[in-house]
């Protein structure tokens, strides 16, 4: 995906790795950009930086999805890439029990992590598969390879999201469609509070390292995008030796944890 000259959405582009991927797709000489948020003035301020067009949504509402859809198609006649951005993170009120989340927890990361990337691609593809052309970029997480430790949450909805990113390639290849899926672990976001593991063990990119990362990843139509090398290499070991990984796993869980949960 070239995008000089693309017809581009970013949801949840107010802040973080959105408003970077905003900036970033138009200094690389974007047509347009539509920037959506929940935070409608950050979408107001991030749109006017980039002579771009603002939409204040919550993905989680498939019918805000629709409008934004609607709005750069009605006005562009197509959207050539969907950057499907916006996360929700919750971390377990009790950091001993995997199952302590609130229902309400539990629907608003399903809403934003996963049923968004599904509502993006009901609304976007009648058209893509008629042009037999178009692009997702869903932000997904290394959390959705690997884990989360203290977010049974974020872990589970992540996982998620990489199946249906999976099914979305698969499917529409076809229909020369692209897919592409961000899967950086701690980056510099308000998110980072409930990543301290992968903040520990692997450091933290800021969000413009990682949008330019994936610009660059988009342009060589990579499917998986790792901004920390490293995550290969976990999920190498993973996939070699679950039991062992698991292990490893409990005890970064109480190096990083204990002095939280009093664990030892």
């Amino acid at each position: 995906m070239i995008l000089s000259g693309k017809v581009v959405v970013v949801t949840g582009g107010a802040s973080g790795i959105g408003r970077a991927l905003v900036q970033r797709i138009h200094g690389e000489g974007a047509q347009a950009v539509i920037v959506g948020d929940l935070d409608g003035e950050g979408a107001e301020r991030v749109a006017r930086s980039v002579d771009g067009i603002p939409i204040q949504i919550d993905v989680s509402v498939e019918a805000d999805i629709q409008r934004i859809v609607r709005a750069a198609e009605d006005r562009f006649g197509r959207i050539d890439l969907f950057c499907s951005n916006a996360g929700f993170s919750a971390r377990d009120p009790d950091l001993d029990n995997a199952a302590s989340a609130p229902d309400a927890a539990w629907t608003r990361g399903w809403g934003v992590n996963v049923m968004a990337h599904i509502y993006a691609a009901r609304a976007a593809l009648p058209r893509m598969i008629e042009r037999q052309s178009g692009y997702f970029l869903n932000t997904v997480s290394a959390a959705g390879l690997l884990s989360q430790i203290g977010s049974a949450v974020y872990s589970t909805t992540k996982h998620a999201a990489i199946g249906f990113g999976e099914s979305l390639a698969i499917t529409h290849r076809q229909h020369g469609i692209g897919v592409s899926l961000l899967c950086p672990q701690a980056v510099d976001t308000p998110m980072i509070v409930n990543a301290r593991a992968s903040r520990a063990a692997d450091g933290v990119l800021t969000p413009d390292y990682v949008a330019d990362f994936a610009v660059r990843c988009l342009a060589e139509d990579r499917f998986m995008i790792l901004p920390h090398p490293q995550v290969l290499t976990y999920m190498q070991r993973k996939s070699s030796d679950y039991d062992r990984w698991l292990e490893g796993m409990a005890r970064l869980r109480l190096a990083t944890l204990s002095p939280v949960s009093g664990a030892s």
